[in-house]
């Protein structure tokens, strides 16, 4: 295997809450702390934190690499220790090659230089010559959108203005390595198309990509392998794993039954009409949810829930609740009995997730939520954005050139 274009090999990094040096008063107790202390370098002080503790991952030429996690979670500061902006505590990061990097919208911009001029800063400091830079100039400006602002000072710039220049200089000016944080949070639907257009052709063209975002969706797309980072590494691996092990740690997730519910929810399956397993599907494919519920008391007001998430967002797709005979619990049934919830996936691409639960209608609470009780992916090309599949048929027609010619005079 040819040598990673990103190495992170056990990194630590800690911080200071409220560290400031405002004066030398400050200042030089803080260095005599430093020389003179001779503490190790994991022991914490007071007020001193792990930003992100043990983290190791290797990216490939060509690979795609997403990080997730949620909000604190150390990904910012991840990619600020891969950029050098940060210098870790413990362990080595390394990058190969020229990086074009993104990590914060307007992040090494100068706010008082003009657009054009922050474009050859950020190419300086990528190491390109000046008329390396010139070369690619009108490619940056025309994909960033920016042709009437390009000599206003960026500090005028709104913050989708920042992010498309941002983006552009980092995709045009021959990176080998393209690290993006969050990309996809800022600037509008095209630009956010033609972004993950650009990092497709990048991965095809053995351009390594290190990928931040809390788009879950992009990442599935583009990523070939995730860290779920926490402060530490939780998981890594394939991303459809990784995304797995994520949305278990949704506060939403199952929990075990209480002993004295009377229905619980014991397993949940997913599979195609001929009772195959399924995760990955095209729009409109048949599908059947089985649930098998564990019936130890009276069935009577009790209300079975199924709910369609949309995994990026939390968004619900669709929610449909059924009394006890709609599913063929009598009042009677006793032990373990099996639902299947006959469906069709009626959706766009993206992740998407079921919930089941059981509501006790007398007492408005839930007895058993099970989610996620299955997982779901959706494949197709057609579509950008929405939910709901149309099943959209184009049939185009000729109009006659003497129709054209009578009704021209309207």
């Amino acid at each position: 295997m040819s040598q990673p274009a990103v190495m992170f090999d056990g990194v630590w990094k800690k911080f200071r809450r409220g560290e400031r040096h405002d004066s030398l008063r400050d200042l030089i107790p803080a260095i005599a702390r430093g020389v003179l202390g001779r503490r190790r370098s994991n022991d914490l002080q007071d007020e001193e934190f792990w930003a992100v503790r043990d983290v190791s991952f290797e990216v490939q030429p060509g690979q795609a690499l997403g990080i997730i996690g949620p909000n604190g979670a150390g990904k910012s500061t991840t990619l600020k220790l891969l950029t050098k902006i940060l210098k870790p505590t413990q362990g080595r990061c390394e990058v190969r090659g020229r990086a074009g990097a993104l990590i914060e919208v307007a992040a090494g911009f100068h706010p008082d230089l003009t657009g054009r001029e922050n474009v050859y800063l950020q190419g300086a400091i990528m190491g390109m010559r000046r008329a390396g830079i010139a070369k690619h100039f009108d490619e940056i400006v025309d994909f960033a959108g920016v042709h009437e602002f390009i000599d206003t000072p960026v500090k005028r710039y709104s913050s989708g203005m920042n992010a498309r220049l941002g983006f552009a200089i980092a995709v045009n000016l021959d990176p080998e390595v393209l690290i993006i944080d969050e990309v996809l949070s800022v600037g509008d639907m095209g630009f956010q198309r033609r972004c993950v257009q650009r990092m497709r052709e990048f991965k095809r063209n053995g351009v390594s990509i290190v990928f931040v975002s809390h788009n879950l969706q992009a990442v599935a797309d583009l990523c070939d392998r995730t860290v779920h980072l926490n402060g530490t590494v939780r998981c890594v691996g394939p991303t459809t794993d990784v995304l797995d092990d994520y949305l278990r740690c949704d506060p939403t997730a199952s929990a075990e039954a209480p002993t004295t519910a009377r229905v619980s929810i014991r397993a949940a399956r997913l599979t195609d009409r001929a009772g195959a397993p399924v995760a990955e599907v095209t729009p409109g494919t048949d599908l059947t949810l089985s649930v098998t519920y564990g019936v130890h008391g009276p069935t009577a007001g009790l209300t079975f829930g199924l709910i369609l998430h949309r995994s990026t967002d939390g968004l619900v797709v669709y929610d449909a609740n059924f009394e006890p005979g709609e599913i063929g619990m009598t009042s009677s049934a006793a032990g373990e009995m099996v639902v299947d919830y006959r469906l069709r996936a009626n959706v766009t691409r993206g992740l998407y997730h079921f919930e089941c639960h059981v509501f006790d209608d007398a007492t408005q609470t839930f007895l058993h939520r099970f989610n996620p009780a299955a997982k779901l992916t959706v494949h197709e090309e057609r579509t950008w954005s929405g939910i709901a599949d149309l099943s959209i048929t184009p049939c185009g027609r000729s109009i006659p050139e003497q129709l054209l010619t009578a009704t021209s005079g309207f």
